[in-house]
């Protein structure tokens, strides 16, 4: 039910989060593009940056691509030295993604403007309300990715 006389985007769920989103990411996708850097890329070298090497499936999940886009996002990470596949020790099928040196260092700043750039905007719902938004969107991924992997 819509609140009373909002227009219905106003009330839905879905529009709410994808306004939010593009409200929050578009400042900083800027910084992106400033690095010569598409969103796709950051996004991959953001997730690499833990260390862990990821399979291109994984990677596609993670950064909301399709597969097919995310093997070009990933072939100009290579080439550019920012990534490099390797073999996966459980399926030789699958190759593993994982941040080079090159891709550290390049990264490496992106991050903590990232980190700066959330912190402004949390700072304006305090600490307590910051932890249950994340919270909130954190269970709302889990109970939906969930939900999409049970059996029809």
């Amino acid at each position: 039910m819509s609140a009373a006389g909002a227009p219905f985007v106003d009330d839905y769920l879905a529009y709410l989060l994808a306004r939010a989103s593009t409200l929050v990411s578009d400042e900083f996708h800027r910084e992106v593009a400033a690095a010569g850097l598409g969103v796709p890329e950051w996004r991959v070298l953001a997730t690499l940056s833990d260390g862990r090497a990821r399979t291109i499936n994984q990677l596609a999940d993670i950064v909301l691509a399709k597969q097919p886009t995310l093997t070009k996002v990933v072939d100009r990470l290579e080439a550019a030295g920012d990534v490099v596949r390797g073999e996966s020790a459980t399926d030789r099928r699958q190759s593993l993604v994982s941040l080079t040196e090159v891709g550290r260092e390049r990264v490496a700043p992106l991050l903590a403007s990232a980190r700066r750039h959330e912190a402004g905007l949390l700072a304006r719902f305090g600490t307590e309300q910051s932890t249950a938004l994340k919270d909130s969107l954190r269970r709302l991924i889990d109970e939906m990715t969930q939900a999409t992997q049970r059996p029809k």
